[in-house]
Protein backbone atom coordinates (compact mmCIF):
# COMPACT_ATOMS: atom_id res chain seq x y z
CA UNK A 1 0.00 0.00 0.00
CA UNK A 2 1.29 3.17 -0.71
CA UNK A 3 -0.26 6.84 -0.30
CA UNK A 4 0.51 9.52 -2.74
CA UNK A 5 0.19 13.26 -2.63
CA UNK A 6 0.99 15.81 -5.25
CA UNK A 7 0.07 19.56 -5.44
CA UNK A 8 -2.06 18.81 -3.60
CA UNK A 9 -3.83 15.77 -5.03
CA UNK A 10 -4.61 12.78 -2.64
CA UNK A 11 -4.36 9.38 -4.43
CA UNK A 12 -5.35 5.92 -2.30
CA UNK A 13 -3.36 2.99 -3.24
CA UNK A 14 -4.22 -0.29 -1.56
CA UNK A 15 -5.73 0.90 1.51
CA UNK A 16 -6.83 -1.36 4.28
CA UNK A 17 -8.70 0.12 7.28
CA UNK A 18 -9.69 -2.88 10.09
CA UNK A 19 -10.60 -2.74 13.29
CA UNK A 20 -9.92 -6.42 14.69
CA UNK A 21 -11.62 -9.01 12.73
CA UNK A 22 -13.60 -6.14 11.55
CA UNK A 23 -12.37 -4.78 8.09
CA UNK A 24 -13.66 -1.49 6.88
CA UNK A 25 -12.01 -1.80 3.39
CA UNK A 26 -9.70 -3.64 1.73
CA UNK A 27 -7.47 -2.87 -1.36
CA UNK A 28 -9.20 0.54 -1.25
CA UNK A 29 -7.92 2.93 -4.28
CA UNK A 30 -9.41 6.07 -4.72
CA UNK A 31 -8.58 9.99 -6.15
CA UNK A 32 -8.90 13.23 -4.35
CA UNK A 33 -8.67 15.57 -7.11
CA UNK A 34 -6.36 18.68 -5.77
CA UNK A 35 -7.88 22.42 -4.83
CA UNK A 36 -11.66 20.76 -4.74
CA UNK A 37 -13.77 19.56 -2.72
CA UNK A 38 -14.88 15.80 -2.23
CA UNK A 39 -18.16 15.36 -0.19
CA UNK A 40 -18.08 11.50 1.15
CA UNK A 41 -21.96 10.20 1.42
CA UNK A 42 -23.24 6.35 2.95
CA UNK A 43 -25.35 4.70 5.58
CA UNK A 44 -24.81 5.01 8.96
CA UNK A 45 -22.25 2.80 10.36
CA UNK A 46 -20.41 2.50 6.62
CA UNK A 47 -17.09 3.86 7.58
CA UNK A 48 -16.80 7.45 6.34
CA UNK A 49 -15.22 8.86 9.46
CA UNK A 50 -12.51 5.86 9.35
CA UNK A 51 -11.34 6.42 5.87
CA UNK A 52 -11.43 10.34 7.35
CA UNK A 53 -9.32 9.21 10.12
CA UNK A 54 -6.99 6.72 7.82
CA UNK A 55 -6.35 9.96 5.68
CA UNK A 56 -5.51 12.04 8.46
CA UNK A 57 -2.61 9.60 9.94
CA UNK A 58 -5.27 8.98 12.92
CA UNK A 59 -5.30 5.37 13.35
CA UNK A 60 -3.23 3.32 14.05
CA UNK A 61 -0.30 1.90 11.83
CA UNK A 62 -1.22 4.97 9.96
CA UNK A 63 1.17 8.35 9.03
CA UNK A 64 -0.21 11.96 7.45
CA UNK A 65 1.38 12.15 3.99
CA UNK A 66 1.72 15.92 4.58
CA UNK A 67 -0.09 18.77 7.00
CA UNK A 68 -3.72 19.00 7.13
CA UNK A 69 -6.30 20.70 8.98
CA UNK A 70 -8.89 18.51 10.62
CA UNK A 71 -12.26 19.47 11.76
CA UNK A 72 -14.47 16.91 13.83
CA UNK A 73 -18.05 16.86 14.16
CA UNK A 74 -17.97 18.94 17.48
CA UNK A 75 -16.50 21.89 17.79
CA UNK A 76 -14.21 20.92 20.59
CA UNK A 77 -13.79 24.58 22.22
CA UNK A 78 -11.85 24.51 25.55
CA UNK A 79 -14.05 26.10 27.70
CA UNK A 80 -11.30 28.24 30.01
CA UNK A 81 -9.96 29.72 26.37
CA UNK A 82 -11.26 32.91 24.77
CA UNK A 83 -12.25 32.69 21.64
CA UNK A 84 -9.19 33.95 20.37
CA UNK A 85 -7.15 31.68 22.36
CA UNK A 86 -9.11 29.11 20.78
CA UNK A 87 -8.76 29.28 17.11
CA UNK A 88 -5.21 29.78 17.78
CA UNK A 89 -4.66 26.77 19.97
CA UNK A 90 -3.16 24.45 16.94
CA UNK A 91 0.29 26.89 17.47
CA UNK A 92 -0.54 27.02 21.35
CA UNK A 93 -0.75 22.77 21.70
CA UNK A 94 2.80 22.89 19.34
CA UNK A 95 4.43 25.29 21.73
CA UNK A 96 5.44 28.00 18.50
CA UNK A 97 4.88 31.16 20.23
CA UNK A 98 6.81 32.78 17.61
CA UNK A 99 4.17 30.85 15.06
CA UNK A 100 1.63 31.97 17.13
CA UNK A 101 1.88 35.71 17.15
CA UNK A 102 2.99 35.37 13.16
CA UNK A 103 -0.75 33.65 12.72
CA UNK A 104 -2.65 35.81 15.27
CA UNK A 105 -3.58 38.59 12.51
CA UNK A 106 -4.74 35.66 10.41
CA UNK A 107 -6.97 34.23 13.07
CA UNK A 108 -8.83 38.15 13.75
CA UNK A 109 -9.30 38.01 9.93
CA UNK A 110 -10.83 34.53 10.01
CA UNK A 111 -12.71 35.85 12.89
CA UNK A 112 -14.21 38.44 11.15
CA UNK A 113 -15.01 36.80 7.86
CA UNK A 114 -17.08 34.26 10.15
CA UNK A 115 -19.22 37.34 11.85
CA UNK A 116 -17.11 36.96 15.07
CA UNK A 117 -14.82 39.72 15.07
CA UNK A 118 -16.27 41.40 18.04
CA UNK A 119 -16.19 38.27 20.14
CA UNK A 120 -12.84 37.86 20.47
CA UNK A 121 -12.34 37.81 24.40
CA UNK A 122 -15.34 35.66 24.87
CA UNK A 123 -15.55 32.38 26.19
CA UNK A 124 -17.55 29.68 24.25
CA UNK A 125 -19.94 29.49 27.60
CA UNK A 126 -21.20 32.75 25.74
CA UNK A 127 -21.64 31.67 22.04
CA UNK A 128 -24.76 29.73 20.49
CA UNK A 129 -24.18 26.27 18.55
CA UNK A 130 -23.53 28.26 15.55
CA UNK A 131 -21.13 31.10 16.41
CA UNK A 132 -18.85 27.87 18.00
CA UNK A 133 -18.74 26.38 15.01
CA UNK A 134 -18.31 29.66 13.00
CA UNK A 135 -14.92 29.43 15.27
CA UNK A 136 -14.45 25.71 14.78
CA UNK A 137 -14.28 26.71 10.94
CA UNK A 138 -11.62 29.90 11.63
CA UNK A 139 -9.84 27.39 13.59
CA UNK A 140 -9.03 24.76 11.06
CA UNK A 141 -8.50 27.35 8.49
CA UNK A 142 -6.00 29.41 10.92
CA UNK A 143 -4.01 26.34 10.65
CA UNK A 144 -3.61 27.30 6.50
CA UNK A 145 -3.04 23.77 5.45
CA UNK A 146 -3.64 22.73 1.90
CA UNK A 147 -5.95 19.79 2.95
CA UNK A 148 -8.73 20.03 4.99
CA UNK A 149 -10.34 16.82 6.26
CA UNK A 150 -14.32 17.94 7.94
CA UNK A 151 -16.42 15.09 9.74
CA UNK A 152 -19.94 16.23 9.44
CA UNK A 153 -18.94 20.05 10.59
CA UNK A 154 -22.88 21.19 10.67
CA UNK A 155 -24.88 18.31 11.46
CA UNK A 156 -25.85 19.88 14.68
CA UNK A 157 -26.91 23.28 13.56
CA UNK A 158 -30.29 24.44 12.54
CA UNK A 159 -30.97 24.58 9.01
CA UNK A 160 -30.61 28.24 8.15
CA UNK A 161 -27.32 28.07 9.97
CA UNK A 162 -26.14 25.22 8.56
CA UNK A 163 -26.81 26.74 4.77
CA UNK A 164 -24.97 29.57 6.43
CA UNK A 165 -22.30 27.83 7.24
CA UNK A 166 -22.06 25.50 3.86
CA UNK A 167 -22.02 29.18 1.91
CA UNK A 168 -19.17 30.72 4.22
CA UNK A 169 -17.30 26.93 4.19
CA UNK A 170 -17.58 26.79 0.30
CA UNK A 171 -15.85 30.67 0.07
CA UNK A 172 -13.58 30.25 2.15
CA UNK A 173 -12.19 26.81 1.60
CA UNK A 174 -11.90 27.51 -2.19
CA UNK A 175 -8.90 26.85 -3.82
CA UNK A 176 -7.93 24.05 -0.91
CA UNK A 177 -8.08 20.34 -1.47
CA UNK A 178 -11.00 19.49 0.83
CA UNK A 179 -12.68 16.15 2.19
CA UNK A 180 -16.31 16.49 3.91
CA UNK A 181 -18.07 13.60 5.06
CA UNK A 182 -21.51 14.28 5.25
CA UNK A 183 -25.01 12.26 5.64
CA UNK A 184 -26.93 15.48 3.88
CA UNK A 185 -27.39 14.59 0.06
CA UNK A 186 -28.22 18.24 -0.85
CA UNK A 187 -25.50 19.07 1.56
CA UNK A 188 -23.05 17.63 -0.57
CA UNK A 189 -24.51 18.64 -3.94
CA UNK A 190 -23.97 22.13 -2.74
CA UNK A 191 -20.91 22.23 -2.04
CA UNK A 192 -19.14 19.17 -3.49
CA UNK A 193 -16.87 19.73 -6.71
CA UNK A 194 -17.41 15.48 -6.57
CA UNK A 195 -19.34 13.22 -4.64
CA UNK A 196 -18.26 9.62 -3.89
CA UNK A 197 -20.59 7.17 -2.08
CA UNK A 198 -19.44 4.38 0.09
CA UNK A 199 -21.81 0.96 0.21
CA UNK A 200 -21.03 -2.32 1.47
CA UNK A 201 -19.44 -4.10 3.84
CA UNK A 202 -16.41 -4.24 3.41
CA UNK A 203 -17.52 -0.89 1.79
CA UNK A 204 -16.41 -0.16 -2.06
CA UNK A 205 -16.39 3.61 -3.83
CA UNK A 206 -18.93 4.54 -6.28
CA UNK A 207 -17.42 6.41 -9.13
CA UNK A 208 -16.91 9.96 -9.25
CA UNK A 209 -20.77 11.91 -9.06
CA UNK A 210 -19.92 16.16 -10.41
CA UNK A 211 -22.93 18.44 -10.22
CA UNK A 212 -22.98 21.02 -12.27
CA UNK A 213 -22.21 24.82 -11.95
CA UNK A 214 -20.14 26.30 -9.28
CA UNK A 215 -20.51 26.37 -5.67
CA UNK A 216 -22.37 26.87 -3.19
CA UNK A 217 -25.52 25.78 -5.62
CA UNK A 218 -28.73 27.08 -4.82
CA UNK A 219 -31.10 24.49 -3.01
CA UNK A 220 -33.94 25.15 -4.70
CA UNK A 221 -32.35 24.45 -8.14
CA UNK A 222 -34.82 21.55 -9.87
CA UNK A 223 -31.81 19.75 -11.64
CA UNK A 224 -29.91 19.53 -7.77
CA UNK A 225 -33.17 18.50 -6.08
CA UNK A 226 -33.34 15.60 -8.77
CA UNK A 227 -30.05 14.26 -8.33
CA UNK A 228 -31.10 14.95 -4.60
CA UNK A 229 -33.49 12.27 -5.07
CA UNK A 230 -31.70 9.60 -6.88
CA UNK A 231 -28.88 9.78 -4.45
CA UNK A 232 -31.06 8.79 -1.65
CA UNK A 233 -33.05 6.15 -3.53
CA UNK A 234 -29.00 4.72 -4.10
CA UNK A 235 -28.51 5.50 -0.57
CA UNK A 236 -31.73 3.75 0.79
CA UNK A 237 -31.01 0.85 -2.06
CA UNK A 238 -27.77 -0.31 -0.15
CA UNK A 239 -27.87 -2.48 3.43
CA UNK A 240 -27.48 -0.70 6.70
CA UNK A 241 -24.10 -1.34 8.52
CA UNK A 242 -22.75 -2.58 11.43
CA UNK A 243 -21.61 -0.42 13.75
Amino acid sequence: MTFVVASPSLSVRGARIAFGDRVVTADLTLEFPGGRTTCLLGRSGVGKTSLLRWLAGLLPGTERAQPIAYMAQRDLLLPWLDLLDNVLLGYRLRGDALARRAAEPRARRLLAEVGLGQRLGDRPEMLSAGMRQRAALARTLCEDRPVVLMDEPFAHLDAVTRLELQDLAARLLDGRTVILVTHDPLEALRIGHQLRVLSGAPFSVGPAIEPPGPVPRDPADPALLGLQGRLIAELRSTPGSTP
